[in-house]
């Protein structure tokens, strides 16, 4: 008689599959990257400013926080200026599984992940400006410079483990995703954004091609270049700054 102990084992046969998805943004993307600048301080705070101190610097330089708020590839032959971070997306897929019936999202974060370190990502970007509330206990409010892009689309591929998940459960949850997550700043995933949404199409999608075709690399380093404000706050803001920091003798990127 075979006792527990002597009983046979058996494994699922695990295998992994890789789906390509082609994604359409139904919402603006905001891009919001650590500043080097930011980090530096984390690594090394700097001395607290006395009252003169704090009088003659800047706090906030909005050129300059335009362009480090970007997921920069610094390759020049890669097909885009700016990319963001495959994590980003994954957690989208994950985060879906808490609103769909039959999955976790401890199960679904073990069983797929995007590959690479980036996500390239076309679309012309432009600078936004604007009011938002600090983490703080007071909620602060405060300025914030970031990089938009209106219409932007991208190409990933997700590995996932079979047969524990198969193909179209995949493609449904990263679908739902894309509606109720969403990937950068302000995003619904967080509750009160609406920013970053996408679809899934077929890669001879029109947006999604015109998107391609429109903005790819240099388009984006021009626009980049160019800074141009997205909305009429931002151009305001933008306007404002510059002309006040003029008149108190501050030197400003142009």
């Amino acid at each position: 008689m075979a006792t527990k102990k002597d009983a046979e084992i058996s494994v699922l046969e695990i295998n992994t599959c890789k789906l390509p998805f082609y994604i359409v943004g139904n919402s603006p993307l905001i891009l919001n990257r650590m500043s080097e600048k930011v980090k530096g301080q984390l690594l090394l705070p700097p001395a607290k400013k006395n009252a003169a101190e704090k009088a003659s610097t800047l706090k906030h330089e909005p050129l300059v926080e335009f362009q480090a708020a970007a997921y920069k590839d610094p390759d020049e032959s890669a097909p885009t200026l700016l990319r963001h971070l495959a994590t980003a997306f994954k957690g989208a897929l994950r985060s879906a599984a808490l609103d769909i019936p039959g999955a976790s999202k401890s199960q679904v974060g073990r069983l797929t992940y995007v590959n690479g370190d980036y996500v390239s990502v076309f679309g012309i970007p432009k600078l936004l400006m604007s009011v938002t509330r600090s983490a703080d206990i007071n909620r602060t409010p405060d300025v914030r410079t970031r990089v938009i892009v209106p219409e932007w689309a991208a190409c990933l591929s997700v590995t996932f483990v079979k047969p524990l998940l198969r193909e179209q459960t995949v493609a449904n949850l990263f679908a739902a995703a894309g509606i109720m997550q969403g990937v950068g700043d302000w995003r619904p995933g967080k509750g009160s954004g609406t920013y970053g949404q996408f679809r899934l199409v077929n890669a001879d999608d029109p947006d999604y091609l015109r998107i391609m075709a429109e903005g790819g690399r240099a388009a984006q380093e021009a626009a980049m270049d160019q800074a141009e404000p997205y909305d009429v706050e931002s151009e305001e803001l933008l306007a404002w700054f510059g002309v006040e920091a003029a008149r108190r003798g501050f030197k400003v990127v142009a």
